[in-house]
């Protein structure tokens, strides 16, 4: 009985926030779950860890280099595979079945880590490959779920409002696990490496226990019906290449889906470049995991404040402040030198980040049809994980042109312009209005 008011103060809240409804709650608590292993496992935790211990005597250069190929590895698998897992979730209604699937790999794997053992890089890398593809594969399925349980016009709130969540609560899990690595005597723990495993395994926990929700209040949307009565592997490619030639024939969301590529080319580039850089120029480790930790609470209300802006606005002005800032980060970049610089860098990018992601996600949901969600939101994996292939190797290329990360910093700027002016050709209403004709069509 005593725990009755506080869920009502909880749901109050989350409906003030746009997310008024069952199934849009819980919806929403995904991003909680899954942004737990971005946040404490790929970006935090585990880069060390693997360099440090999984790879213990082995020069850091070699460490470095297998962990980019891990992530490389990771990253093409998801992109060859998302079109295909796209089709075959909605012609065979598994969107939450084969989101089961991707959450269980990424659960199992961070699970998994907290038995690697001092200088087992090749089992390191192993879970380390799974818990990716889980974790952006799941993604596929969760992001084509929201225009099934959103309307039109809460799709920009609902999505910003998701990303703060998860911004929130796996910053607080941060915190927590930091705690744990950084003081391991104060919780009881013998050492910074228990500290570590736990870690991993909060992780595990935290993910499964968060999907729940999803799974327990959001229906399966129906499913596409098969064409021609071709085997299931067989349809879902025909499925995926049709897809994508409808894709390209709507135009506005194929321009979006372009202009993404380029923008969140340089989103992910300072995303992962930006601490190479900050070490570079001296920036010490623990400033760069405070920064982190500014990262994610002022990616808080920002993320949702873009995606209010967005509703009242239209996405596209809102996205181009987030680009505009982009382009201010990069010249700010291109001068810092001090570490309170660093943090005022990591308080924009934290302004930004969420808030453009999450616009990105519903702008593009608006333009889509609903029954084909899963393979249009496969394409859109496509383009996300290629937009983090292209900024790291213009920067590899600047550097070696001109020995000098700041100006392969400031090369940067050139994706969130040509993605802007990209971004520009794109008539929402047009492509709003094409899908609405498709679901019409098929309804």
């Amino acid at each position: 009985m005593g725990r009755a008011p506080h869920l009502l103060i909880v749901t109050r809240l989350l409906t003030r926030f746009g997310l008024d409804s069952p199934e849009l709650r819980a919806w929403a608590w995904y991003d909680v779950a899954n942004s737990a292993f971005w946040c404490t496992v790929i970006v935090a935790v585990f880069p060390p860890f693997f360099s440090a211990y999984a790879n213990e005597g082995v020069d850091r250069g070699v460490a470095t280099e297998r962990f980019a190929w891990t992530t490389t590895l990771a990253v093409t698998l998801v992109a060859l595979l998302a079109p295909v897992l796209g089709a075959l979730a909605d012609q065979r209604a598994m969107k939450k079945r084969l989101l089961a699937v991707s959450t269980t790999l990424g659960v199992v794997a961070a699970a998994g880590m907290a038995f690697i053992g001092r200088g087992e890089w090749q089992f390191a890398a192993a879970l380390f490959l799974v818990g990716n593809v889980g974790a952006a594969s799941c993604l596929i399925f969760y992001d084509a779920l929201l225009p099934h349980v959103a309307r039109p016009d809460q799709l920009d709130r609902a999505s910003g409002a998701a990303y703060s969540l998860g911004y929130l609560f796996s910053g607080l899990l941060l915190l927590v696990n930091l705690a744990w690595i950084v003081s391991p005597a104060t919780f009881g723990l013998p050492d910074t490496t228990m500290g570590i495993r736990l870690s991993f395994v909060s992780v595990a926990i935290w993910w499964a226990l968060f999907s729940l929700p999803l799974f327990r209040r959001v229906p399966e949307p129906a499913a596409v019906p098969l064409e021609g009565g071709h085997g299931v592997v067989g349809a879902a490619f025909r499925g995926a290449w049709k897809t994508f030639q409808e894709i390209r024939g709507q135009r506005d969301a194929f321009l979006m889906l372009i202009a993404f590529l380029l923008y969140n080319d340089g989103v992910q580039t300072i995303i992962r470049m930006g601490p190479i850089y900050g070490a570079e120029i001296g920036i010490d480790q623990n400033a760069q995991i405070a920064a982190l930790v500014l990262v994610q609470f002022i990616g808080v209300p920002f993320a949702y404040l873009f995606g209010a802006a967005a509703t009242r606005f239209g996405p596209k002005p809102a996205l181009y402040v987030a680009l505009s800032i982009y382009v201010v980060i990069t010249f700010l970049g291109y001068n810092m030198s001090e570490t309170w610089e660093f943090f005022v860098l990591a308080g924009l990018v934290g302004t930004v980040q969420g808030g453009s992601q999450a616009i990105s996600r519903s702008l593009f949901a608006r333009m889509i049809p609903r029954h084909k969600s899963s393979e249009y939101f496969g394409f859109f994996a496509v383009f996300e994980k290629f937009g983090g292939i292209f900024g790291p190797a213009l920067f590899s290329i600047s550097v070696s042109l001109t020995g000098s990360s700041r100006d392969a910093f400031l090369s940067v700027i050139a994706f969130f312009i040509v993605g802007g002016l990209m971004l520009r050709r794109v008539n929402v209403a047009r492509g709003q209005a094409q899908a609405e004709a498709i679901n019409r069509s098929v309804a």
